[in-house]
């Protein structure tokens, strides 16, 4: 198969050109053919059957998007794949496109008869929003105009030009899929496919607890959508004897100055930015993940992979079964993550039995099984306009 996968970002950073990174490395070692856009990719060796086009590089520099504005670097990035597409594309079996960047693209694809699909990192926009305002609320503050989830109706019509260009729209979670569903989408524009772990970062814990505190852990951006605000009002309800709360991440100051109380509990250290989230995860028995909306937490298969046992909310987009790969509980729900808590810290033979579960299945969780998942959603695409 020959792919045009188009990433408007820079693909050596973290977050979302992780993720398009795993991917473009995991089918490339299925054997896809990938022409690879991305506005740089810094010093990322990729493998012969990555053809890389930079579209905001000069050599070995990187253009920032705000050199540009970040909107019309997206809109450059777009162009450039379009017109590479629109003179190559009896060299193209199926178009791969991420958002923002990627609506001539998706037009141009379906314009030549290529299936271009869209991926959709989060549940529809729409969903995002309206959760987002509802985390804001609950955890007493405002979200901020400058906000990545914040309401937009420029961004959000945006999204829904580029669902409608798109031949599908791939979702990483049931989750995700449902939230589209809820919000008017058709279920035959929707290939629902799944993310992977990196195993190398992520290696299973070996030592066991000894005498150490049972040990929580919350890993991400804190703000009201990840719900740390949930999981600190959990931790106090719980109230565990000789247990600890660590927190990773950065605190929006705001939502820091209204969580004062709560993170100043004996029981809490806030961590900051943590470097080595992979020996923190390693270290500690469970990971709470309240979050009001996600597309698929990864941070949900790193914890698994590590023997580390996810608390999650429904709407974290977790992979796998209620019970046997991970707690879950209701969004916002204070009083069940209370009790999933107590039940952790006093069950030493149920924590070990979902930790071992979770290492157990570290081949299923990671990136190559991942990667496979997607390739039969690309000929699934093709299939489609046969």
């Amino acid at each position: 198969m020959r792919l045009l996968y188009s990433f408007p970002h820079s693909l050596d950073r973290p977050g979302i050109a992780l993720t398009a990174r795993q991917q473009v490395l995991g089918l490339a070692r299925l054997g896809v053919q990938v022409e690879l856009f991305a506005t740089s990719i810094g010093a990322l060796e990729l493998p012969p059957g990555v053809t890389v086009h930079t579209t905001l590089s000069v050599g070995a520099l990187r253009v920032p998007h705000r050199a540009l504005g970040v909107q019309r670097a997206y809109d450059y990035h777009d162009a450039v794949v379009s017109h590479w597409l629109s003179r190559h594309g009896s060299d193209i079996d199926i178009v791969h496109a991420w958002p923002r960047g990627c609506l001539r693209t998706l037009t141009t694809a379906r314009s030549l008869g290529i299936p271009a699909l869209r991926e959709s990192p989060n549940p529809h926009t729409a969903s995002v929003i309206r959760q987002s305002e509802l985390a804001a609320a609950d955890a007493g503050i405002e979200l901020p105009a400058t906000h990545s989830h914040a309401s937009n109706r420029d961004v959000l019509a945006r999204e829904r030009e580029e669902y409608a260009a798109a031949s599908a729209v791939l979702v990483p979670s049931d989750y995700a899929r449902d939230e589209f569903l809820a919000e008017g989408f058709p279920a035959r524009s929707l290939l629902q496919h799944r993310y992977g772990c990196d195993l190398d970062r992520f290696p299973a814990r070996t030592a066991v607890r000894g005498q150490r505190p049972f040990r929580a852990v919350f890993v991400g951006r804190g703000d009201p959508t990840k719900g740390l605000h949930v999981a600190l009002e959990a931790w106090l309800i719980a109230n565990l004897p000789n247990a600890e709360f660590l927190i990773a991440g950065a605190l929006q100051p705001d939502y820091a100055a209204a969580l004062a109380d709560l993170l100043a509990l004996p029981t809490v250290t806030t961590l900051g930015f943590v470097t080595d989230v992979s020996a923190l995860l390693r270290s500690a028995d469970v990971m709470l993940l309240p979050t009001w909306t996600e597309g698929s937490a990864l941070v949900t298969l790193e914890a698994e992979a590590s023997g580390c046992v996810p608390l999650v909310s429904t709407a974290a987009g977790a992979l796998g079964d209620d019970g046997i790969d991970y707690l879950e509980h209701p969004v916002g729900d204070r009083a069940a993550l209370a009790a999933q808590l107590v039940l952790m810290a006093g069950d030493a033979e149920g924590l070990a039995r979902l930790s071992t579960h979770g290492t157990a299945r570290r081949d299923f969780l990671s990136w190559d099984r991942a990667g496979e998942v997607l390739l039969e959603r690309y000929s699934d695409a093709v299939g489609l306009t046969v």
